[in-house]
């Protein structure tokens, strides 16, 4: 059954998922309102006192958290949110996860607790990571040096959940759902920086390094401590093997196989983002 056109409000509205999102849902005419500090109301996570303005007349929402659901903190300030949602009369919720963290799990039992009709979109590690910030200078620079051990991560691509998000906010027949969205097939760092070179036509190396390095080198940098602890608990812990297994949720709903990382890579190198 298919919802109505009410507002939808999406939370990380220049995110590598929600401004996909946004896209999508301006291409079917639906009225969308700007999750964001920058937005004409603005919507911040560390600021409760924004959520209810951001939360009127809304409909139905597609939720990220920034920076982390495994931050701690992160599961006591999603059951205030969706405390908000309920009594600002929101109906939908679509909220993204993340595989293998126990934290983010914590903080789904929070969102299917409520009232609110829900979808969640449990996901392995963005193609995206590779071309739109985080490891995009590393790429351009040709050389890629992280903890990342010889372990499989099924790359999901964002198109993929954005399409997945449109579907879940737009069909009654998600809600009550759980999705594990992966990538086809199983890939280790290694392979995946080989599959960007290749569509390149560049030279790029992949150097693993020890995680007790690879803190060192965070602090040095000058990070802040919360995004160091978090890069650390990425590498350390999600990475672990966990993860090494694809589902085929992203077919089940789109009735179409989920897109290649390689794809992704000859799509992104004839850009010149890369280079």
């Amino acid at each position: 059954m298919k919802t109505n056109d009410g507002l939808v409000l999406v939370i990380g509205a220049t995110g590598k998922t929600g401004g996909r999102v946004v896209q999508r849902l301006h291409a079917q005419g639906r009225p969308v309102r700007l999750g964001s500090r920058a937005a004409s109301i603005p919507f911040d996570w560390q600021r409760p006192d924004t959520w209810a303005a951001a939360m009127t007349g809304v409909n139905a929402m597609y939720v990220t958290y920034y920076p982390d659901l495994a931050i701690p903190g992160a599961v006591d300030t999603i059951k205030s949110f969706v405390a908000a949602a309920e009594l600002a009369g929101v109906e939908r919720i679509v909220f993204l996860s993340g595989r293998g963290e126990e934290e983010a799990q914590r903080a789904e039992e929070v969102v299917k607790a409520s009232a609110l009709k829900w979808t969640i979109l449990r996901c392995s590690w963005f193609s995206q990571n590779f071309s739109e910030n985080f490891l995009l200078e590393q790429v351009q620079a040709g050389e890629i040096v992280l903890p990342a051990a010889n372990v499989g991560e099924p790359f999901v691509d964002a198109d993929d959940i954005a399409d997945v998000a449109l579907a879940a906010l737009s069909d009654d027949v998600h809600a009550g759902r759980l999705y594990e969205l992966t990538g086809p097939r199983l890939l280790s760092f290694k392979e995946v920086i080989a599959e960007i070179a290749k569509a390149a036509g560049r030279d790029i190396r992949y150097v693993q390094i020890t995680p007790d390095q690879y803190a060192a080198a965070l602090k040095e940098m000058g990070l802040p401590a919360d995004f160091q602890w978090l890069l650390n608990y990425l590498f350390s812990t999600v990475l672990d093997g966990r993860n090494a297994f694809t589902t085929g949720d992203v077919e089940r709903v789109l009735g179409r196989p989920a897109r290649e990382f390689r794809d992704y890579a000859q799509a992104v190198a004839a850009t010149g983002v890369w280079h």
